[in-house]
Order: structure tokens, then C-alpha cells, then sequence
């Protein structure tokens, strides 16, 4: 494997926005440390360690005090290193794993027992082929009983063949990073629109994090107008997230920038605490 790859700053700015109490990230990784947590075999690249420790400290200095951490490609279905991470956090930090599609009943309810509220499953070539989304949505099924949702990350092409049968869930159905679509090409393009249509449905959720992925540049103005448009049109069905530490990009992000960024994804007090404590509280329910 090739060397370990460094995917976040590690001396972000502190943010100038001053966020609500209870602010959750909702999309973020951990990865390692290697010793402890063995990286999967067939992994796509290396990254450096980025715990628990260093992700807590982030957030004492963005001004987060709740978070989804979600499995990453990089430990493949053994979800030690998010459990651990959950159990530290004190009722704080959940959790989002990554399974087979065939993964037995009595894992999702330890999993669920563990601080798990979801499932991710990711439509991404650079990630591999995993099972067909028809395999993914009959999942669904099982995960309803424990009332788990389906998290979905995917090439934004592919939006047209997944939406109609992801509409077969039997769950409710987040996607990631605004569908990872090409914020140049504005929000007219038929991917977004076509994730605007599956947002009318009461089921689907969007994670406006990714400013940073679906543009090419700082201060990523074309991704910002398209979270605004998501956050404007779908109030109480967006969540935000740093994605940090950052894998598989194309730069290295300030992660303070992007809590920032939020001062122009919402436009009012009401939004923003909506956005980070409102929307993730009632969806991810946390200890209060």
C-alpha cells in the first residue's frame, strides 16, 4: 500500500461564527490509530491516523458539541473504531456503520445498541462495486424494525437510475454531500433537479456538506449557492457536516472556513439552528 496520505489541516482557523448550542457535525470520519484499529486490507488508499482524540479536539475548537461519525471505506465492515468513538462521547457522538447487505439481524441490533442510527452504502467507482441498490433497498426492510435509516453517497450521474428505486425504501433515506453534484454547472442541471424532485418526498434527507467537494475552489461560492437553495427549499430535512478529515478530495479544506460558510448557507439565526441542532436532534435523536 502506498504511504499514508495526510487528508486534513491540522491547524484549522477558529471560525468567526460563534454556532448554537448543541451544534452537531453530522458527517465526519475517524481513522486508526493503525495499531489499535487495523485499516481494511482492500482499502483505496492509506491515510494518516486521525482518532477520536484529534476529531474531539476539533470540535472544542469549532464549537461542536454533537456528531454522526460515519464508517469509512478505509476500515471496511468492522466498525471497532467508530464504537469506540461513540463510547467516549459521552451520549454525544453516534454513529453511522457500514455493512454487507447480508448482514445478519442480530448484528444491526447491536449495532443499533451501540449508538448506530444508520447504514451507509456508497454508488462510488473510486470505492469499488458493492451490492446493487436493489439489494440495498431490500435491506430496508430489516432495518425498519430498529428503526434505522439508509445513507447513500453516489456519483451524481447515477441520481437518474438510483432515485426510483431508492423511493422503495422502506426507511427514511439520507444522501450525502448534496449528491455530490458539479456545483459549476448551477442548479439547473438535471442532477440537482432531480435531487430536488427526490426531496419533495417526506422520506429523503440531504447532508449539505461538501461545499468544498463539489467545487473546484475556495470560496466555493457555486457549492454555497446550491446548500442555500437546499437549505431554503427543504428546511427541516437538511444537515451539515465537515466530512473532515477529508478523504479522497481534491485539496485539503480549512475546516474553521467551512463553519463560516454556514453564515451564507443560512441566512437567518433561525436557519442555522435549524440546520445544526433542531434537524439532527430530532432525526438522530440524541441524549438530552
Amino acid at each position: 500500500m502506498s504511504q499514508s496520505v495526510l487528508t486534513f489541516n491540522p491547524q484549522p482557523s477558529r471560525p468567526r461564527l460563534l454556532l448554537p448550542s448543541g451544534a452537531c457535525d453530522a458527517h465526519v470520519h475517524v481513522f486508526g490509530p493503525a495499531a489499535r484499529f487495523p485499516f481494511a486490507v482492500d482499502r483505496n488508499f492509506t491515510p494518516v491516523d486521525a482518532p477520536k482524540e484529534t476529531l474531539f479536539e476539533l470540535h472544542r475548537h469549532l464549537g461542536i458539541t454533537r456528531c454522526v461519525i460515519v464508517q469509512s471505506i478505509v476500515h471496511g465492515f468492522d466498525n471497532a473504531v467508530v464504537e469506540d468513538a461513540i463510547r467516549a462521547g459521552g451520549g454525544r457522538y453516534l454513529g453511522v456503520a457500514l455493512v454487507p447487505h447480508q448482514v445478519p439481524d442480530a448484528e444491526l441490533q447491536r449495532l443499533k445498541a451501540a449508538g448506530f442510527r444508520g447504514v451507509r452504502f456508497n454508488f462510488m467507482k473510486h470505492l469499488g462495486q458493492g451490492a446493487t441498490v436493489q439489494e440495498v433497498v431490500a435491506l430496508t426492510q430489516r432495518l425498519a424494525p430498529l428503526g434505522l435509516h439508509l445513507q447513500v453517497h453516489f456519483e451524481s450521474s447515477l441520481i437518474h437510475e438510483l432515485a426510483p428505486v431508492l423511493k422503495q425504501s422502506a426507511v427514511p433515506v439520507v444522501i450525502d454531500h448534496m449528491g455530490r453534484v458539479d456545483a459549476s454547472l448551477g442548479e439547473n442541471h438535471a442532477d440537482f433537479r432531480v435531487l430536488c424532485a427526490l426531496l419533495e418526498d417526506p422520506r429523503f434527507y440531504v447532508k449539505v456538506s461538501g461545499v468544498d467537494r463539489v467545487s473546484r475552489a475556495w470560496p466555493y461560492a457555486d457549492g454555497v449557492a446550491l446548500a442555500r437553495r437546499l437549505v431554503h427549499d427543504f428546511p427541516s430535512r437538511c444537515f451539515w457536516g465537515t466530512d473532515w478529515p477529508h478523504p479522497n478530495h481534491h485539496h485539503v479544506p480549512d475546516d474553521g472556513a467551512l463553519v463560516d460558510v454556514l453564515a451564507d448557507i443560512t441566512p437567518t439565526a433561525a436557519a442555522l439552528e435549524a440546520l445544526l441542532v433542531d434537524n439532527p436532534q430530532r432525526f438522530y435523536q440524541f441524549e438530552t
